[in-house]
């Protein structure tokens, strides 16, 4: 069977896709799957920055598309896992450089090779959002709790299920237990009730990511770090994986509240 293409994606930019796509990939790789990474955000390219791979990048997803470049030469190879692999995206082209038939031949391709292929989706609803979608067999959708982000969110998951690639499952990224305690913050009941997806994790607000990203270390290779952990608990339950619901008792309340939503340990 080939690879499973899950696609990464968000309508409100910023909410931490660029970081959660890498952060899944680095976890499915330690758990010991092939996996490619695809930035499909041509034209302001990150995920190269996060994986800590922004130096060695000599062909890039356009010149694949243009045949410049054969698939093989593009595909960087992770310096700590050697089945984890980038095709990054260009930055000197716009969006139309490549069309969504393009990125379904490139998948294809790489279908029977790899385990998983994840694709970071440009945020918003224009032409990379079509490119990102158009190869999915699954759609993750990241929001924030914040009214704007499940807002964008919304219509994004709209989009998704007019292409046929729904329903999508959700990832809330950076939420703040206090702050849903103190109804400063949407829950994730709340955003359940607007969004009507099945969660499939929660990564807490973690002081250690942004300098992971900036260091081009993902958080999760962080044993100390409450979202480290979270995003190999989401590449577990992608692989299909049913594993019990982490606790984290210093969190209080907001997951309490998760384990009577979801039947079992409070989630991330």
């Amino acid at each position: 069977m080939g690879a499973k293409v899950v696609t990464i994606t968000s309508g409100k930019g910023g909410v931490g896709k660029t970081t959660t796509t890498a952060n899944l990939g680095v976890s499915l790789a330690r758990l010991g799957k092939k996996v490619v990474v695809i930035d499909a955000d041509i034209g302001l390219r990150n995920l190269d920055v996060i994986m800590g791979l922004e130096n060695r990048i000599v062909y890039d997803l356009v010149d694949i598309v243009e045949g410049r470049s054969k698939l093989r030469q593009a595909m960087i190879k992770h310096k700590q896992f050697p089945d984890l692999y980038l095709i990054p995206a260009a930055q000197t082209r716009d969006k139309m450089a490549v069309s969504p038939t393009d990125m379904i031949q490139v998948a294809d391709k790489l279908r029977e090779e790899f385990d998983y292929i994840l694709v970071d989706s440009p945020a918003g609803i224009e032409r990379g959002y079509r490119n990102a979608i158009a190869p999915a067999d699954e759609v993750l959708v990241v929001t924030n709790p914040e009214v704007s982000a499940v807002r964008d969110a919304d219509r994004i998951i709209g989009l998704i299920e007019a292409e046929n690639k729904g329903p999508g499952k959700l990832i809330i990224n950076r939420l703040k237990p206090h702050m849903v305690k103190k109804g400063e913050m949407l829950s994730a009941e709340d955003i359940t009730d607007i969004l009507g997806l099945r969660i499939i994790g929660i990564v807490p607000e973690d002081d250690y990511v942004i300098p992971a990203s900036n260091s081009g270390v993902p958080v999760t290779l962080n044993p100390e770090s409450r979202a480290g952990i979270a995003f190999t608990n989401i590449a577990r339950r992608i692989t299909g994986e049913d594993i019990p619901l982490m606790k984290l008792e210093e969190t209080g309340g907001i997951f309490n509240r998760l384990a009577r939503l979801f039947g079992s340990g409070s989630s991330v």
